[in-house]
């Protein structure tokens, strides 16, 4: 069978796109858009791809005000399954997003992006669970009271905790119970090594690549990548050129101070109105110097991929693109109707047929489904001890 051909059978899963900010700040319909962005139900069936985790994401802007924005963007999402519900089904487990599939439904699920969303509470963490959150981000790029970032690691000005606190420790162990896979993408080291310690079932990290081919400390070193496979767990690679290419990264970090000037310009006039900057704002904005530069090859995205298979191994690897939330993708992927190039690549290296029906979705099943069965394991055993 053909590469195009095996792809079109596949069920295809992504670990992670911003789309539902789109949602509610835009009014965006992801069934009949006005234009698709990265990702859209369209670009989604002319790629194949059958299910999407939806990050819930809260910029550190909106703090004393985490909660409500996660919940309003939760709705968006909501909203839009009830708007269009031949077409859409919100999914909570490995099977209902094969029985989405079986249905000829697009299978939505959602992922809380950064640790603050909860607010320092486990009652806020289990409310997210029951609107349908099967994954927590621990952190974005901010530290928040309980796990250290990456993305701060050199800002004197944050107190750090040196990796996951008590409390940090607590909510890995409640996600545990619950059935919520920990990911782990955007922590610091000592926080990803607290978490191997703390976590009884597999993490995944839902948007994260190589860090011996990048180096940034987004990105995840051979060690962790082996030390994640090892307890079962799964390494999604981002689509980001500056997580995929160094030379493409040296040149933003170049133009940076340039867009730090801009975005401050665009907070102090919202700032003025009592407002918040809008993502699709600021994001555009961010989109507006990425294209000052030329894209990284394709290729480089194929080698993220190939290098994770061989040192984490095929079991472990899969694709979490961060689609509607980066300002620049490599050469020749422009939204989710480009994902068959990436089997087509990855078969002209040689992997197999088995190879790409793992790495594009029988993974993240096999992981959602052992998170969720440890769940079911540790309310049984509460059980026992209460008789």
């Amino acid at each position: 069978m053909s590469s195009d051909a095996l792809y079109k059978t596949m069920l295809v899963i992504d670990g992670h796109a911003d789309t539902p900010q789109r949602f509610v700040d835009e009014g965006w319909s992801f069934v009949d858009p006005l234009d698709g962005g990265m990702i859209s139900l369209e670009s989604a069936r002319q790629g194949n791809l059958a299910a999407e985790f939806f990050a819930i994401w809260v910029e550190p802007a909106w703090k004393g005000r985490y909660a409500h924005r996660a919940f309003t963007l939760i709705d968006g999402v909501l909203q839009q399954v009830k708007r269009y519900p031949e077409q859409l089904r919100l999914c909570t487990s490995a099977d209902e997003i094969l029985a989405a599939r079986n249905n000829g439904r697009f299978a939505i699920l959602l992922g809380l992006e950064g640790g603050h969303c909860i607010e320092n509470s486990l009652a806020l963490l289990r409310c997210y669970y029951e609107l349908g959150v099967r994954y927590m981000t621990l952190t974005w790029a901010n530290t928040n009271e309980w796990a250290d970032s990456s993305g701060d690691l050199r800002n004197p000005n944050v107190q750090h905790h040196d990796g996951l606190t008590t409390f940090g420790e607590e909510v890995i162990r409640e996600m545990n119970r619950l059935g919520m896979m920990v990911d782990v993408s955007h922590v610091s080291d000592k926080t990803l090594e607290d978490v191997l310690r703390v976590s009884q079932a597999p993490i995944i990290a839902s948007h994260s690549s190589a860090r011996s081919l990048t180096r940034v400390p987004r990105n995840l070193t051979d060690e962790q990548l082996r030390a994640i496979a090892e307890r079962g767990g799964l390494v999604m690679v981002n689509f980001y050129a500056a997580f995929l290419d160094e030379t493409w990264n040296a040149a933003w970090i170049k133009l940076r101070p340039e867009l730090l000037a801009a975005q401050s310009i665009l907070t102090t006039e919202y700032a003025e109105r009592g407002e918040l900057v809008p993502y699709v704002v600021s994001g555009k904005l961010d989109k507006e110097f990425a294209a000052r530069l030329p894209r990284p090859p394709f290729s480089v995205l194929i080698d993220h991929i190939d290098h994770i298979a061989k040192v984490a191994g095929i079991e472990h690897v899969g694709l979490g693109s961060d689609f509607d939330g980066i300002p620049a993708l490599p050469e020749g992927i422009d939204s989710a109707a480009d994902l068959p190039k990436i089997a087509a690549a990855l078969a002209e290296r040689g992997y197999a047929e088995s190879d790409l029906l793992k790495l594009f979705g029988e993974n993240l099943l096999r992981v959602f489904r052992v998170v969720q069965a440890h769940s079911m394991q540790a309310a049984d055993a509460g059980c026992a001890v209460l008789r």
